[in-house]
């Protein structure tokens, strides 16, 4: 990956998928049909996030049960991408579609302050934790620090320029 443009990783390779260079892919975008669309280059990223390969090309996808089948120029047989298993893809974050309305990327909440309808301040964003409950933001606040569900009915209005929340959240959480 060229060191001047930031790349967001947008699904992970899984198993082959029959004999002929497919593989099983889990999409980490809410736009796989244009993310994975024949003909875009990608790159492969270790859990280190450092590329592996790249570009490659996409030759070719579709959607397969809840994941994706992808296959990619020049990789004909199952033995040239089976030592791809497991690595992620990813793409230039400028040929992604930025977030719309009150969407935001997850990386980007660290820092965002965060505030009660009144304005009273609350904290910093310090973390997002990903649970199987669902996504939760940490939040730093003057005396110590909390779980927040980051869902409609708590996190109530997102403004990513300005990077804030404004959230209602449960009865007794800032207490004590």
């Amino acid at each position: 990956m060229s060191a001047d443009a930031r790349h967001m990783v947008v699904g992970r390779l899984r198993k082959p998928h029959g004999l002929k260079g497919d593989l099983t892919l889990f999409p980490i975008t809410d736009d796989p049909e244009t993310v994975f669309a024949p003909g875009r280059s990608v790159w492969l990223v270790g859990l280190d996030g450092q590329a592996v390969a790249g570009p490659v090309a996409i030759e070719r996808s579709r959607s397969y049960h809840r994941e994706w089948l992808v296959k990619f120029v020049g990789a004909e047989r199952r033995e040239d991408i089976d030592p791809w298993r497991g690595l992620f893809l990813a793409v230039p974050a400028d040929e992604l579609a930025p977030p719309e309305g009150d969407e935001v990327y997850l990386h980007e909440l660290d820092g965002f302050a965060v505030r009660l309808p009144d304005e009273t301040p609350l904290g910093l964003v310090s973390a997002v934790y990903e649970l199987p409950a669902g996504l939760m933001i940490e939040v730093q606040g003057p005396k110590r620090e909390f779980l927040l569900p980051y869902k409609k009915e708590f996190v109530r209005q997102v403004d990513r320029a300005g990077r804030w929340l404004v959230v209602t959240p449960p009865e007794g959480l800032l207490e004590g």
